[in-house]
């Protein structure tokens, strides 16, 4: 079963992200939680890592706090070395942790979800996972 994230505007989806499998996502919060947040989970990333993966929603005003949590995670893992996430490496071989976590299209996991953010801030809609 996979993951998808997405912003919709009454009918119309305005993004997505088809993230993978949810063993794929939560491998990518055990690696913020173990390599950021020291091994406490919620300690820097509580709106990436407490919220359920199951079906609901980032409301706008989590949106506000998953932007800020994303650029510190994003500027975090750029200078660790790549890993081998659950489900394995998809893409090119990675030169640090930010691109050891990618989408089904092989795009970098935490680009795609700050794009994803920015349309629901600026649309004020939710991002919904399905």
């Amino acid at each position: 079963m996979s993951l998808y994230l997405c912003v919709f505007d009454g009918e119309q989806e305005m993004e997505g992200v088809e993230v993978g499998s949810y063993a794929s996502f939560n491998s990518f919060r055990s690696y913020v939680v173990r390599e950021i947040e020291g091994g406490v989970p919620g300690a820097a990333c509580p709106t990436l890592v407490l919220h359920s993966d199951c079906d609901g929603q980032w409301p706008v005003d989590d949106c506000v706090r998953l932007r800020s949590e994303l650029g510190s995670i994003r500027a975090a893992m750029v200078g660790r070395p790549p890993v081998t996430p659950a489900g394995g490496l998809s893409g090119p071989p990675p030169v640090n942790a930010l691109e050891s976590f990618r989408d089904v299209d092989g795009q970098l996991l935490v680009e795609r979800m700050q794009a994803l953010v920015e349309v629901a801030i600026q649309r004020g809609r939710p991002i919904l996972f399905q």
